[in-house]
């Protein structure tokens, strides 16, 4: 078995083939291409490499220098914030001492009777500082006894806020609450109170003490220590759980209130991210995100109170300033290195173009001979189409003229000679598959295309293919279920895999195993096979010696063949090639030396729409007579052949018949005795060959008499036939050279019968 593509034109090699081309193989200079092409590029590497090398340095220099910068302004920020926080709440921590010893031992009404002394009391304690908002009193009960801003004091109760219930029940000595609206007097200033606990000489609980501390206090020295709004920094007083009590800009970002929480789990780690020391949980550096940016952010606990004061650098303010410093090194560098990447481009430019003209200087008269060499195979393949289709045409006019007269040899008695007419005629049968086979090859087999069930059509092949094996080898069929419909010739189709099977038998001289399969196939444009659309696949696979790669490139080639003298014609494989792409598929093979054959045939899906051919006249299709006599009323035959010898032969047999017969040489001879003959009237059949000297042919024929209002059947008889697919638009009958008598005396005998039903009528 062999390829799947034909050869491709081979270069001719011999000294005519070579003397054209003798100026161009002299007097050539050498040139290096290679040489300079390769130093050329390496400069070009090296002027590319090494500025992007430089400048990735120092830009990762520069990045890394600058958020060590931020991570150190950001710490020494943050521990000026601290003091300054430090010394706020010990101010604060000192007032709260002095408003309890003030209220010492004072019980609930004492302190009520008194407000109006307690109320200038703590207006002067409280008074003079301006981060304090207000500072109240509350009854053990958690109701307001006294207040700086308010006398007397509204009704208030803070029986249930978490500070009061902390410090009632002991849970914290010193309570800092979130941020809340302040008084109205003070225009809903948000305070944060820092509250503790009042008690009796006896220790019993007696009330709590409350100073509120402005927020805005805060607030307007981060601004001033900050600098404005000049810098992208944000600072931050916060709760230990995250809580913003103060902040500038009023709307801090998520990560310096995350920063707190970070606090107290910075102790885990021995180290910030920017290598400065995280000594415990009170103080330290870390990187925190919130969205798609991130912050380096410092933050200290202000003492041994329960608050943080944060400081965050955005990196994004960092990248900034660094795209800026990169981009003037980018300019600085790369400025000048363009124009040198630019020489070295332009040099390889002009050494490609130097080498492109070089090659084809070089390649001219190669590529002269290649194209001749391809349109003289071209033209050969064509001529040996054209040849073999008039040899085939000739030979089935031979053999039709043999098989008219055995025929005619056995109607007339020749008992004694029936071992040479069955010898003849197996001839006759070897010389019919020999012309099929050369058709097929020169693509003039007409095809009679029909939709087949694959599945079922394999099926009947089975004793077809162990036939054509052999005993040795064994035969294996695997059929994809729901396997598409094909549309094709089923005799070709069954010469193909009988082809395929013989030559899987001589390549297991030995035995082996000959596996047929069947799937279905889909190909789309993208996917680079020549063929697009629905196809049903036939793969033939044989584990016989396989092929050369030499042999396999020729495999499709007609006449072309590896068998000894006698055994092979060379004609199987591109029949089988031809075959499958008439019908609209291709045929591919593979294989190897020791490896097999695998020979796989796309045949197309048969369309939904499909319609039966058009049927034949009524009178071709009538049920032939029941007996094997000739017809005692013969019919008047128009036969129209070009060949004198075929043209007697078939004469002899329809006289034998019991037939009239008149002869026409040419389908413009046959139309003039139609007419002459009173518009045709005369002839009840017409049998023409299809190729035939003159202006029409026999397709020409039968579509002229279907025009006619005498409608007379017809039978076209053919070797081959390029134009046999116009015979589907006209009703007629075809027969391939040689025909059997048997089969013409039954199409005879009905229209025999449909003629003499019309007289009846």
């Amino acid at each position: 078995m062999t390829s799947d593509r034909p050869a491709a034109p081979r270069a001719p090699t011999s000294a005519d083939d070579w003397q054209d081309d003798a100026p161009y193989a002299s007097g050539a200079p050498e040139h290096d291409f290679a040489v300079r092409r390769v130093t050329l590029i390496v400069l070009l590497i090296a002027a590319i490499v090494l500025p992007c090398a430089y400048v990735s340095v120092m830009a990762y220099d520069d990045l890394r220098t600058r958020e060590a910068a931020a991570s150190d302004v950001t710490m020494r920020t943050v521990r000026v914030a601290e003091e300054h926080a430090l010394k706020v709440f010990d101010l604060n921590e000192t007032l709260d001492a002095r408003i309890v010893d003030l209220v010492q031992d004072l019980d609930d009404a004492t302190v009520r009777n008194d407000e109006s002394d307690i109320h200038e009391a703590l207006d002067s304690i409280g008074g003079g500082y301006p981060q304090v908002a207000a500072i109240s009193i509350f009854g053990a009960s958690g109701a307001l006894l006294a207040n700086s801003l308010y006398y007397p004091v509204p009704y208030a109760s803070i029986a249930n806020r978490d500070d009061f219930v902390g410090i009632r029940d002991g849970k914290v000595i010193e309570h800092i609450s979130r941020l809340m609206p302040g008084p109205q007097r003070l225009a809903s200033t948000p305070v944060f109170n820092t509250g503790v606990a009042r008690r009796h000489s006896d220790g019993s609980f007696a009330g709590m003490v409350s100073v509120a501390l402005k927020a805005s206090y805060f607030n307007a020295f981060y601004r001033d220590l900050l600098g404005g709004s000049k810098t992208p920094m944000t600072m931050a007083l916060t709760r230990a759980d995250g809580a913003v009590l103060a902040s500038y800009p009023p709307t801090p970002s998520a990560a310096l209130g995350a920063a707190t929480g970070a606090a107290r789990g910075a102790a885990q780690a021995e180290r910030s991210p920017f290598g400065t020391p995280a000594s415990d949980a009170h103080a330290g550096i870390v990187r925190a995100s919130h969205g798609s940016d991130s912050e380096i952010v410092a933050y200290r606990q202000v003492g041994s109170y329960p608050v943080y004061v944060s400081c965050a650098y955005p990196t994004s303010a960092i990248w900034h300033d660094w795209y800026e410093h990169l981009s003037v090194l980018f300019v600085s560098m790369f400025a000048p290195s363009v124009v040198l990447w630019c020489v070295i481009w332009l040099s390889l430019k002009r050494l490609a173009t130097e080498e492109e003209a070089w090659d084809r200087w070089q390649a001219e008269a190669s590529m002269r001979r290649s194209i001749e060499s391809a349109y003289r195979q071209s033209r050969k393949m064509q001529a040996l189409g054209t040849l073999v289709g008039s040899v085939a045409h000739d030979f089935n006019n031979l053999l039709m003229i043999i098989s008219s007269n055995v025929q005619l040899m056995r109607r007339r008695g020749g008992a004694h000679l029936d071992g040479e007419l069955a010898a003849i005629e197996r001839a006759l049968k070897n010389g019919q598959s020999l012309t099929r086979q050369l058709l097929g090859v020169a693509r003039k087999q007409p095809l009679r295309s029909e939709t087949i069930d694959v599945t079922q059509w394999l099926g009947t092949c089975r004793e077809l293919l162990k036939t054509s094996l052999g005993l040795k080898s064994s035969l294996s069929v695997d059929i994809q279920p729901g396997l598409w419909p094909i549309r094709v010739d089923v005799a070709e189709l069954e010469l193909a895999v009988i082809n395929l099977a013989v030559n899987a038998r001589d390549a297991m001289p030995a035995g082996g195993r000959f596996t047929v399969s069947a799937r279905n196939m889909t190909f789309r444009r993208e996917d680079g096979f020549p063929l697009t659309g629905d196809f049903a696949q036939i793969a033939f696979d044989d584990t016989g010696s396989g092929m050369a790669p030499d042999v396999l490139s020729r495999a499709f080639e007609p006449l072309f063949t590896t068998k000894a003298k006698g055994m092979g014609t060379g004609l199987g494989l591109p029949q089988v090639f031809a075959f499958c792409e008439r019908s609209g598929g291709l045929a591919t093979i593979d294989s190897a030396v020791g490896a097999g054959t695998s020979v796989r045939l796309y045949l197309p899906r048969a369309n939904a729409n499909d319609a039966p051919e058009r049927p034949a006249h009524p009178a071709l299709t009538a049920a032939p007579a029941a007996s094997d006599a000739p017809a005692a009323d013969g019919l008047h035959v128009l036969l129209v052949e070009d060949n004198d010898e075929v043209a007697a032969g078939t004469e002899a047999l329809l006289g034998l018949l019991g037939h009239r017969v008149t002869y026409a040489a040419n389908a413009d001879d046959a139309l003039q005795l139609i007419d002459e003959t009173s518009a045709g009237g005369d002839f009840d059949l017409v049998i023409s060959d299809i190729h035939m000297p003159g202006r029409l042919n026999g397709i020409d024929l039968a579509e002229a008499l279907e025009r006619r209002p005498q409608r007379l059947p017809v039978i076209l008889v053919t070797g081959y036939a390029e134009e046999l697919d116009r015979t589907r638009g006209v009703n007629v009958r075809v027969l391939s050279k040689p025909f059997d008598i048997a089969l013409l005396d039954d199409i005879l005998r009905g229209i025999h019968d449909a003629r003499d039903a019309r007289a009846a009528r």
